[in-house]
């Protein structure tokens, strides 16, 4: 790797043109529809070349699937900490998970494992359930805020995860997947940020 990040040796630039062409035609044709030949010819590579690196079509899929797996890692959340203020610690959670909504290569991964999803349930469903255990911090955070009693506990911490999460996505993931809306500018990711953690909080604050 180079300084900033890209592969340098032949082998690997080839692997990352291979896994972006491979995205490119999942995306549009769908697993069923797209071929090893049609993802060498995408990637400017040999069919050999392909095999070289993923013995399969299946291994490449799953090979994208690991992808999303590594970006997700920056949803990792810290632990609750009980002498900062909750919205502090809420706001930091939602720009990183923010950040990760707007990476394109992250939404166009998103499209293709939801799609395959869709049509092989499958096929997909054990890595998107391992994406999803990243959001099971954001549920430890809640839960240990409850037991402070700093947040009402009269929702499980999951559902209440839940709330948060499907605010952020309601504006940073779902159009972007389903309607192709573009990713959130800077300025519309700080408004979506601080609104639906002010909302959140004005429900599982506890009440005066």
């Amino acid at each position: 790797m180079n300084a900033s990040g890209r592969p340098t040796r032949l082998t690997d630039r080839k692997r990352e043109a291979i896994l972006r062409a491979a995205v490119a035609e999942f995306r549009e044709f769908g697993f069923a529809g797209t071929s090893m030949d049609r993802i060498a010819a995408t990637a400017e590579v040999s069919k050999r070349t392909v095999y070289n690196h993923f013995a399969s079509k299946d291994e490449l899929f799953a090979a994208i699937l690991w992808q999303l797996w590594d970006a997700s890692r920056s949803l990792d959340v810290p632990g609750y900490d009980p002498a900062r203020p909750l919205r502090e610690q809420l706001l930091a959670f939602v720009a990183r998970k923010l950040r990760l909504l707007s990476d394109a290569s992250f939404i166009d991964l998103s499209r293709v494992a939801i799609a395959e999803l869709v049509h092989a349930p499958e096929r997909a469903r054990e890595m998107m359930d391992r994406l999803a255990e990243k959001e099971e911090g954001l549920t430890s955070w809640i839960r240990a805020a409850q037991a402070d009693g700093r947040l009402r506990d009269d929702l499980a911490p999951a559902e209440a995860a839940h709330q948060l999460q499907g605010m952020v996505k309601a504006f940073a993931f779902w159009p972007q997947i389903t309607m192709g809306a573009a990713p959130l500018d800077a300025a519309a990711q700080q408004r979506v940020m601080h609104d639906c953690v002010d909302m959140f909080l004005a429900v599982r604050a506890p009440r005066p």
